[in-house]
């Protein structure tokens, strides 16, 4: 079975979709190791108990390797049905998460809400993806 024959035309830019959640995944990795430097804090401590700064670094991306499984469920259902939505809505949700961790970067937890837009993209996929089911299913 060729790949080419079987995704949908528009399926490469939800690969590159997925490449960008990559970078963003990276750069989030690479600033808790930052982090983790500037304030002493060693492996395997998770979190700090002097440096709040760290805590909310720590955060940013513990939160979104919480969220990014599911995420990648419903980007995938989506996209093999809508490939081009699925990967506007996706890139949505990968660029607020970028919001969402420099927000918190600052130290004030509260700012993480900078990337609240994400949740359009979020709960965008879901949607989509239960468009999909009912498709599957013969309701729609």
């Amino acid at each position: 079975m060729d790949p080419l024959t079987v995704l949908p035309s528009n399926f490469g830019y939800v690969i590159l979709t997925y490449l960008y959640s990559w970078i963003m995944l990276g750069y989030l990795a690479v600033k808790v190791g930052g982090a983790r430097k500037k304030y002493n804090v060693k492996y395997p401590t998770m979190y700090s108990d002097k440096e709040q700064v760290f805590n909310c670094i720590q955060r940013a991306h513990q939160n979104t390797l919480e969220v990014y499984p599911q995420w990648l469920v419903f980007q995938t259902i989506a996209a093999l049905v809508y490939p081009l939505s699925a990967s506007v809505l996706g890139v949505i949700w990968v660029t607020s998460r970028f919001s969402y961790a420099w927000g918190y970067y600052t130290g004030d937890p509260a700012k993480r809400m900078n990337g609240a837009y994400g949740y359009i993209g979020y709960f965008g996929v879901i949607i989509l993806s239960i468009s999909v089911a009912l498709q599957l299913l013969g309701f729609l």
